[in-house]
């Protein structure tokens, strides 16, 4: 799924340049997968985007705040061989910035298909949960930041323990890994874990590693880096982490430093797709990626634009299961 983005949003004065990122991510997807687009002007999205991919196109009539259907994007879990969608609470990072058309986008979209009360969702509607948050492994391993989870205004009526068990219960999960830290200057999210960390399989973890200890970061991704290193598999062994480099210095007009990040990848059926920023240490990051994921296509997709609004590839889309769309 991509929310597109309009003049209503954010992205008012960079909308050609987002427009074109977004034609190259939308592009990629329709090569091999469906990709539905939520919109107002569907024949313009249409009129931009390659003719003869558009078999696999879906469009949604709707109004939307902003573009990150990551956070505001329906959470799937299969359950006795379904799929079972997950409308959580979507309040703009903790009341930063305006939610309420993005955080309807889902229940108008699948409306009573989210959820039955028989598996125990009833309380989804209360619980802030952004996708971009928390990393899984598929088997019942979920991987989050205590900056994001136990920021305020989103659940601080709930403890680490009860957000814990909660998730346990309500994602089917085994346990949680908890991070105490790594940040990227510049982020609105409060450190979402797909702009830190991310798993490339139940064993694997990518993750961003500063190797300059002048670097602001230096000293709290060190620390990042040293708590996966203690993180066991679920069979007790220690993960294999692959090393992401750290994104060069990204500035807005201001010279304030923007959370640049080749962790926000997007993990596809047959490829990835990884943010490129237009300096040299994108080649080096293609490069890592392609020997953590050996058998995709890893193909770079430059984001320069994104990273102006403080986000990145994996943030503007969200996946779902076979079966859903």
């Amino acid at each position: 799924m991509l929310t597109w983005p309009h003049a209503k949003s954010d992205w008012f004065d960079l909308l050609d340049e987002v427009e074109r990122c977004f034609v190259l991510i939308a592009n990629e997807i329709l090569k091999e997968e469906k990709l539905l687009v939520i919109c107002q002007e569907p024949e313009s999205v249409k009129s931009k985007l390659d003719n003869v991919l558009t078999k696999n196109l879906i469009f949604a009539l709707l109004d939307s705040n902003d573009s990150w259907a990551r956070d505001h994007g329906a959470i799937t879990l299969i359950v006795n061989g379904k799929p079972v969608l997950l409308d959580f609470q979507f309040n703009g990072w903790g009341l930063k910035f305006p939610a309420f058309l993005d955080n309807q986008l889902t229940s108008r979209l699948f409306g009573m298909k989210l959820f039955s009360k028989d598996v125990g969702y009833e309380n989804l509607l209360n619980f802030v949960f952004e996708g971009g948050s928390f990393e899984t492994d598929g088997v019942g391993t979920l991987l989050t930041t205590e900056r994001c989870l136990l920021s305020k205004n989103r659940n601080q009526k709930m403890s680490k323990n009860e957000i814990e068990i909660y998730l346990v219960e309500t994602l089917g999960l085994q346990r949680v890994l908890w991070l105490s830290s790594g940040y990227l200057s510049g982020d609105d999210t409060d450190s979402h874990v797909d702009t830190l960390v991310r798993f490339c399989d139940e064993k694997t973890i990518a993750y961003v590693k500063c190797d300059d200890p002048s670097d602001e970061h230096y000293i709290q991704l060190s620390r990042m880096e040293a708590e996966l290193k203690l993180f066991r598999t679920l069979e007790g062994e220690p993960y294999h982490l692959v090393e992401l480099p750290m994104a060069e210095y990204v500035a807005d007009d201001q010279g304030r430093r923007l959370p640049a990040t080749y962790a926000n990848f997007l993990i596809m059926n047959n490829k990835i797709l990884i943010p490129f920023y237009n300096t040299p240490k994108d080649g080096r990051a293609l490069s890592v990626l392609q020997t953590a994921f050996p058998g995709r296509e890893v193909i770079g997709i430059d984001c320069s634009v994104l990273i102006k609004q403080h986000g990145s590839l994996h943030c503007v889309t969200m996946q779902f299961p076979s079966g859903v769309l």
